[in-house]
């Protein structure tokens, strides 16, 4: 009896752990979470930081946003949504964002940074960066793994995962300290391709993240800003980029407030 007795507490043990180990994100073997992601903006932060943006003009649909954050390895730190419920948001946005996240990331180097948006163009048919698109293929098993009722929660089972993954429209930013250093990249998602830019850009801002070394749209004041150079949009051939880093316009409002945001400190 007294063996029975041991065995049953050492079998609730066994369970109760594998309960907690299960509520926890579902970190890939040899990543410690809290150190790969001890640099950037927690849960919360990111939180917090999009729900204020998604709260302004952005010149889209007035839509509620998913967002993403990686570090430098790709490794999802952080993952939120600001509607009332994990359905207020497209569903399919929320891979999309760490998507965007991922490939902000992945394109961006200390010196130079390259926003989804300015990899529009380079990769169409006849572009320089024709076929990107294809190259770094999101993994399925972190994006859709875990319960989803903890998705856009602290403990989304995307969190401590490699995604992946390349987007070349909208969304993504790469993330620079006052220091410089490139910490890694968020991504939004949710609303037209212009607005995700306006979301992301403003979300970055408010976490003090946009210190960005320099970029492709011509603006030094915002380096890896959205480019509206593309000519030509029903002729033929169509769309072309005047500086080859261009991206559709989605409404002349989008347009315009790309303009006015905030210009790097």
């Amino acid at each position: 009896m007294h063996n029975q007795r041991i065995l049953a507490l050492a079998l609730a043990i066994g369970a109760s752990a594998s309960l907690a180990s299960a509520a926890q994100p579902g970190n890939e073997p040899g990543i410690d979470i809290a150190a790969a992601c001890a640099r950037l903006p927690s849960h919360a932060q990111l939180l917090s930081a999009l729900s204020a943006a998604r709260a302004q003009t952005n010149g889209g649909f007035n839509l509620d946003m998913w967002g993403t954050i990686v570090n430098r390895d790709g490794v999802v730190c952080a993952v939120a949504f600001t509607g009332t419920n994990r359905g207020s948001q497209w569903p399919g946005s929320r891979v999309i964002s760490a998507q965007k996240a991922n490939t902000a990331n992945a394109f961006s180097l200390l010196s130079l940074s390259l926003s989804t948006a300015n990899l529009y163009s380079a990769v169409q048919p006849g572009g320089s960066l024709f076929g990107l698109q294809a190259s770094n293929p999101v993994d399925t098993s972190v994006a859709y793994r875990g319960d989803p009722a903890n998705y856009g929660q602290w403990n989304d089972p995307m969190i401590g995962g490699r995604i992946g993954g390349v987007n070349v429209f909208g969304g993504g930013l790469a993330l620079y300290d006052a220091k410089g250093h490139l910490l890694g990249a968020i991504g939004v998602s949710g609303d037209s391709s212009c607005a995700d830019h306006n979301i992301s850009w403003r979300t970055r801002h408010t976490l003090k993240l946009d210190y960005v070394p320099a970029g492709v749209s011509g603006d030094a004041t915002r380096p890896d800003n959205i480019v509206y150079d593309i000519t030509n949009p029903t002729g033929f051939p169509i769309g072309v980029s005047a500086g080859g880093w261009g991206h559709p316009a989605c409404s002349a409002a989008a347009t315009t407030i790309a303009g006015e945001l905030p210009a790097i400190p």
